[in-house]
């Protein structure tokens, strides 16, 4: 597929139309009005997004898709990733004016094959991906600021995409088409999963009667993220990295009244495990004694 820049190597004064007005829509439609640009058109179904829509972006005509994407230069596709591939080939299908359109989706798992049907029409594919979680609150805009994007597209449009995602604030860093789902994985596992370990920590505090778990947690936690982002498995502490199997096997008895919390800190501990025995921080003869206690928990 050949591409024409045109205008777009340095994208200035867009008309930007976006379709599914979400969280991330919203806010990445913010900070492109913020650095100068025109959100001109917006699709949206539910009546939550139609009201988001009307409030952030009061001059924006609310229309449908095909319509969004003939009023603007740069159309950004908001919508849940399994929408996406279906969005993109309705497009393309209904003979939408796709050429010479900056065609951007903000999905974390896809590149820029997904656009293929788009592409193939002319339109410009672009994955810009922010590396943060939405609430829907008006701040969500601010975190933009100094934030990595991860972001895929042809090399002849890399310096649209970089121009464009350092205008919203952030920091363009460049993933392979054929590690986007890696990279998302990755992600997911992070920051999703993050939450999930400290809510259920925190319930299991308040059953054993902490008031305020969070006040618990919050130094010791952050600690540890900085320690881990720091000096990696090096940063390890805690009865797994010291090999006491013993306190490993009195938790895990601890936790038998919550048997799914009990499996996800049997699989932790383990790969905590791996991870300090191949780091040097456990020892073999230790790690064997906590394979051992973990593995009577299946």
């Amino acid at each position: 597929m050949e591409y024409s820049l045109s205008d777009t190597d340095h994208p200035a004064r867009l008309a930007v139309g976006i379709i599914g007005p979400g969280r991330a829509g919203a806010a990445l439609g913010t900070a492109l009005a913020r650095a100068g640009h025109a959100v001109v058109a917006v699709s949206a179904v539910s009546e939550a997004s139609v009201a988001r829509a009307s409030e952030k972006f009061p001059s924006a005509l609310i229309t449908s898709p095909d319509s969004v994407v003939e009023r603007a230069d740069l159309v950004l596709l908001t919508v849940p990733d399994d929408v996406l591939p279906g969005l993109v080939a309705g497009l393309a299908a209904t003979d939408a004016p796709l050429a010479g359109r900056m065609l951007a989706h903000a999905s974390g798992r896809y590149g820029v094959a997904v656009l293929e049907p788009a592409t193939r029409a002319g339109a410009l594919p672009l994955a810009l991906h922010p590396v943060m979680t939405f609430t829907g609150r008006d701040e969500d805009v601010d975190r933009l600021k100094g934030l990595c994007f991860g972001v895929t597209a042809p090399d002849v449009l890399r310096p649209a995409v970089e121009a464009l995602v350092i205008e919203m604030g952030g920091e363009p860093v460049f993933i392979a088409e054929s590690d986007r789902e890696l990279y998302h994985a990755a992600i997911a596992f992070a920051a999703n999963h993050l939450i999930t370990l400290v809510t259920s920590a925190a319930d299991l505090l308040g059953s054993a009667g902490v008031g305020d778990p969070a006040r618990l947690l919050g130094p010791l936690l952050g600690a540890s993220l900085d320690n881990a982002l720091r000096f990696g498995d090096a940063g390890l502490t805690g009865p797994v990295a010291r090999g006491d199997a013993g306190t490993v096997a009195a938790h895990v008895s601890a936790l038998s009244g919550t048997p799914t919390v009990r499996a996800a800190y049997v699989a932790l501990a383990r790969l905590t495990a791996d991870r300090a025995l191949a780091a040097g921080v456990l020892a073999p003869a230790d790690a064997e004694r906590l394979l051992d206690v973990l593995g009577s928990h299946p």
